[in-house]
């Protein structure tokens, strides 16, 4: 499982609106239109899939989804369960103090099939690092244009 932290310079409440809803996720990851509907996450990344093209895709079931509510981080964990990916995403968002939150996102992913899923899970590791680190890093620059925007 590849894990990346992050903390954001948004209250918790706000940062989990930011990063939990898997619609947003479409701005951070490269070719990757996202519809969430019925339970389900389903992404699609291909170089013409945000015109409604095809790609690989990426169908998830929302397991749970708790926002933050006091010293209670919020958590929504995710069950990959297209013909190709198949694993769990989870992101977790805790205060960090009255004005930011610290978002950390987990990636454990293999590909459905006649390999060894510790070995796909393993080729996909660094993939999914790199993914997750820009998506966070993306997420951080809105929030700090939000927080900007607010003073």
């Amino acid at each position: 499982m590849t894990t990346t932290t992050r903390v954001l310079p948004l209250p918790a409440a706000r940062a989990w609106d930011l990063v939990a809803d898997a619609r947003n996720h479409a701005r951070w990851v490269p070719l990757t239109r996202v519809d969430v509907a019925d339970g389900y996450v389903v992404a699609v990344t291909g170089p013409r899939a945000r015109r409604g093209g095809g790609g690989l895709v990426d169908r998830m079931r929302i397991d749970r989804f708790d926002p933050p509510h006091g010293d209670r981080p919020g958590v929504a964990e995710f069950t990959k369960v297209g013909r190709v990916l198949r694993g769990t995403a989870r992101i977790e968002v805790r205060a960090a103090g009255p004005d930011a939150a610290r978002v950390s996102w987990s990636e454990s992913v293999h590909l459905a099939g006649p390999l060894p899923d510790s070995l796909t899970r393993a080729a996909s590791a660094p993939f999914l690092t790199l993914m997750v680190r820009r998506a966070l890093r993306l997420a951080a620059q809105e929030a700090a244009q939000e927080d900007a925007h607010h003073l």
